[in-house]
């Protein structure tokens, strides 16, 4: 029997610029202390094995939307255990209506993840408390779902989060986003532009004006390398 396995929501963040549009990773299954919502705990190594398997025969395991098999929205490129668990990096096929929809839900912190596999013979074993631990499990698809229940898992980073230049709100978001700025900052740029968002006149919150000041530096430099 195939199981599902859902995923914390989207922590997205702008990754380096040499990433390339539509790469994201993340953590596809966390190894944890308590079981999830499923009633399960995946062991550190419970991968490891299906792992291999995929590399000798030349295969990753399917980017599905919402584990349909007829809505593949992109690509996992890699895979690899860590101390937090299962760490997917993959790239969402943009032409795709589907991967365009989760490029602007993941820049929501809308979606999660949630694999699919099959435990495999004796990769099982039950805890006296109705727990069960998974030690070894054949990995099929890591899908993006709406729903997560691993609470321990995060997307670690994204690249290509677009906004549409005429609408003033999603190019204020952008701006907070890529700036660093705070909801005032960023609508004092919008409706005063740069003077605005560095008061030349007398500082009405002199703390206020240094971070100001601070986040602009940073912006300054990062724009001269």
């Amino acid at each position: 029997m195939t199981t599902f396995q859902s995923v914390v929501n989207l922590e997205v963040k702008f990754a380096d610029d040499s990433a390339a549009e539509g790469t994201f990773s993340g953590i596809a299954s966390a190894f944890r202390t308590r079981p999830d919502r499923h009633g399960d705990i995946i062991q550190s190594g419970a991968f490891k094995r299906t792992l291999a398997q995929h590399s000798l025969e030349n295969t990753k395991p399917a980017m599905l939307w919402s584990h349909d098999q007829s809505r593949p929205v992109g690509a996992w490129q890699s895979f690899e255990e860590t101390k937090q668990g299962l760490q997917a990096y993959g790239k969402l096929t943009l032409d795709v209506p589907e991967a365009k929809t989760a490029q602007a839900l993941m820049r929501d912190n809308a979606l999660g993840l949630s694999i699919g596999y099959r435990v495999a013979p004796g990769g099982a074993e039950m805890r006296s408390d109705g727990v069960r631990i998974l030690k070894d499990i054949d990995l099929f698809e890591v899908s993006l779902v709406a729903v997560p229940s691993d609470t321990e898992a995060r997307i670690l980073s994204s690249k290509g989060i677009e906004f549409d230049a005429d609408n003033p709100r999603e190019f204020e978001r952008a701006a907070r986003d890529a700036l660093g700025l705070s909801a005032r900052e960023a609508k004092r740029l919008m409706s005063d532009g740069w003077r605005g968002l560095v008061r030349e006149g007398p500082a009405d919150d002199s703390e206020e004006l240094a971070a100001i000041a601070a986040k602009l530096q940073r912006i300054t430099q990062s724009i001269s390398r």
